[in-house]
C-alpha cells in the first residue's frame, strides 16, 4: 500500500476508517502480494478493501477461482450508497442469446438484500436458493461440465425462483 503515492494517500484515509471503526480487522497487503494470497489461501478475506484499478485485477482474479466471472456478485458503497451489480458487466457480446450466467446478478440481489434493504432472511433466501441449484446440477455454459444439467440464463433463473 505505499508503492505508489497514491497508495500512500488510501493507506492514510483506510488507517483513519481502521481506527474509527477498532472492532473490524484491518490488514495491510501490497497488491502483488494480495493476488498471490488469493491464490494460496483466499478464505483469508472476508473483504477486500482497494482501489478501482486494484480491485478489477484481484474480483478478476478471485473469479478465476470460483471457476466463473459469471457467479460473483459485487459492491461499490459509499456512505448511504451503494451500487450492487455482477463483477462480469453487462456482458453486450452475448446479450439476448441466452447464454449470460445470472447467478452474479441474483446474488448482487441478495448482497442489496443485506447491505442496504436490512433484509438479511430474504440475502440468506436467495444465497440459499442459488447454492441448491448448483447442488442440484444446474449450470450454464460457463461453468458447465459433463454429467450436469446444462441450462440457460432463463432456465438457471427459473430454477432459483423455484427454489425460494
Amino acid at each position: 500500500a505505499n508503492v505508489l503515492a497514491s497508495s500512500r494517500l488510501w493507506r492514510k484515509i483506510a488507517q483513519e476508517k481502521a481506527a474509527a471503526n477498532p472492532d473490524i480487522a484491518t490488514d495491510y497487503f501490497y497488491v502483488d502480494n494480495t493476488a498471490m494470497q488469493l491464490v494460496v489461501n483466499p478464505a483469508q478475506f472476508d473483504v477486500i478493501v482497494t482501489t478501482n484499478l486494484f480491485g478489477d485485477i484481484l474480483s478478476d482474479e478471485g473469479a478465476v477461482i470460483s471457476g466463473s466471472i459469471g457467479l460473483l456478485p459485487s459492491a461499490s458503497m459509499g456512505t448511504g450508497t451503494a451500487l450492487y451489480e455482477p463483477i462480469h458487466g453487462s456482458a453486450p457480446d452475448i446479450m439476448g442469446q441466452n447464454l449470460a450466467n445470472p447467478l452474479g446478478t441474483i446474488l448482487s440481489a441478495a448482497m442489496m438484500c443485506r447491505h442496504s434493504l436490512d433484509l438479511p432472511q430474504v440475502a440468506d433466501a436467495i444465497e440459499k436458493a442459488v447454492e441448491q441449484v448448483l447442488v442440484d446440477g444446474y449450470r450454464t455454459g460457463d461453468i458447465y461440465r459433463e454429467g450436469l444439467k446444462r441450462v440457460g440464463t432463463t432456465e438457471m433463473a427459473q430454477a432459483v425462483i423455484e427454489r425460494l
